[in-house]
């Protein structure tokens, strides 16, 4: 084995970039342009209902305040998120925005949804309760929507305890702004769970005179017209993940994901590579070994070993396989078939772009695009572009591990400068 040092080169302005922030191990850019062409696709798929945006979990992955500003600013009108605390960040990018928080209601977090405006999702009767009492005495009257269990077995009232409820609604001034139920299986176009959760809900949504009814998640945008009622609320689709996967993804890609090569080596044929030695050259091997790893949300379990191919990352614009398996905060990529001099110490990898998908990464991973997204460590430098959006947010720079804020980084451009 011999490490491959080599002279001063031309790095991308990627790569330069990145330099000027020594903490960072990679570039995570989120196209908001694509977010919004997202969001347009699924309401114009969706019309006449309104199609809202979900951005829990910080917009899976991709900056809740970004996007939420990004989407009000394009039109969208509703917002839903986790919890009140993820509703505060929301309701500051989008000041007239209608928000409902999906984890509940509790009665000592009554001020919280007032102060904000957020209207919880109430799924069982104790909620109802407590949010009856929280409104009798604050005298809050801003609404709340009616969570109706119709196969999950998750969260729900009942379709029976949702009709005990309808004399409540034929009374008026029920404070009801929205019911809505959620589906099991609407990735699966043919499976018969999505025509029986339809029936049940068109059902009992039909007795809330009045009120708007919300079905469709991402995937059941793409059911058709019966199942979009009056107001859909898409999320996994408008980051870039297939919500179609037995079709084409009609979505656009939205994040892309670089790190940077910390070392160039060359082994011999016959050794093996990371730990454990599952993986063994073939052949003299070049390898790169980038800056990236578990601990970033680039999952183990896309290693490779001997008798398993892993993931591949995109190298000077070809696909290379990883090599062994993948650590903490380092990855092996085989760059043998590369030219000699195409990559060189410094210079950038695509984990995500570039061909590779969010959809490919989590098959690679064993799970689904929305834990890929959702798992995207902090100490990448992340970068918005298009949406009006503020040009970078270094997350994993904000302050050094004693707390005390960095030396400020040269400038910022207002977009990535296209890769040389």
């Amino acid at each position: 084995m011999n490490i491959v040092t080599d002279a001063k080169s031309q790095l991308t302005p990627e790569a330069n970039l990145l330099a000027a922030h020594p903490t960072a191990t990679g570039i995570l850019t989120v196209d908001l342009d694509a977010i919004i062409a997202n969001w347009r696709k699924l309401e114009k798929t969706a019309v006449p209902a309104e199609c809202a945006a979900v951005v829990k979990a910080n917009a899976y992955g991709c900056g809740a305040e970004q996007v939420a500003r990004a989407l009000a600013n394009a039109g969208c009108k509703t917002f839903f998120v986790a919890n009140v605390e993820e509703a505060a960040v929301v309701r500051a990018a989008a000041p007239a925005a209608t928000l409902y928080s999906l984890g509940g209601f509790f009665q000592n977090s009554g001020d919280a949804h007032a102060k904000i405006d957020c209207k919880p999702v109430i799924g069982d009767l104790n909620e109802l309760a407590e949010w009856d009492v929280f409104c009798r005495r604050s005298g809050w009257s801003g609404g709340a929507a009616i969570h109706i269990d119709t196969g999950m077995n998750r969260l729900g009232l009942t379709v029976t305890e949702a009709q005990g409820i309808i004399p409540r609604i034929n009374a008026g001034d029920h404070g009801i702004t929205l019911v809505m139920s959620h589906l099991v299986s609407a990735e699966a176009l043919n499976n018969p769970a999505n025509a029986k959760q339809l029936s049940a809900f068109r059902e009992i949504a039909s007795l809330f005179t009045g009120v708007p009814a919300s079905l469709a998640n991402s995937s059941g945008v793409f059911l058709g017209g019966q199942f979009q009622f009056e107001l859909v609320r898409p999320g996994c689709a408008l980051y870039g993940v297939n919500p179609t996967p037995e079709a084409d993804n009609p979505m656009q890609p939205v994040v892309d994901l670089k790190a940077r090569i910390i070392q160039i080596r060359n082994i011999d044929r016959g050794e093996t590579v990371g730990y454990g030695g599952t993986w063994t050259a073939r052949r003299p091997t070049r390898l790169a070994i980038v800056a990236a790893g578990y601990a970033d949300g680039y999952f183990r379990a896309a290693s490779a070993n001997d008798g398993t191919r892993g993931a591949e990352v995109v190298a000077a614009g070809k696909r290379c396989p990883i090599a062994g398996r993948i650590s903490m905060d380092l990855i092996a990529v085989d760059i043998t078939d590369l030219d000699k001099n195409a990559v060189r110490r410094g210079h950038m990898v695509t984990l995500i772009g570039e061909g590779i998908t969010v959809d490919e990464v989590a098959h690679h991973f064993g799970t689904i695009g929305y834990e890929v997204l959702t798992s995207l460590g902090r100490r990448f430098l992340r970068i918005y572009k298009g949406g009006n959006a503020v040009a970078v947010k270094a997350d994993a720079i904000a302050k050094d591990e004693t707390g005390a804020a960095p030396a400020a980084p040269p400038p910022l451009p207002e977009q990535m400068p296209a890769s040389s």
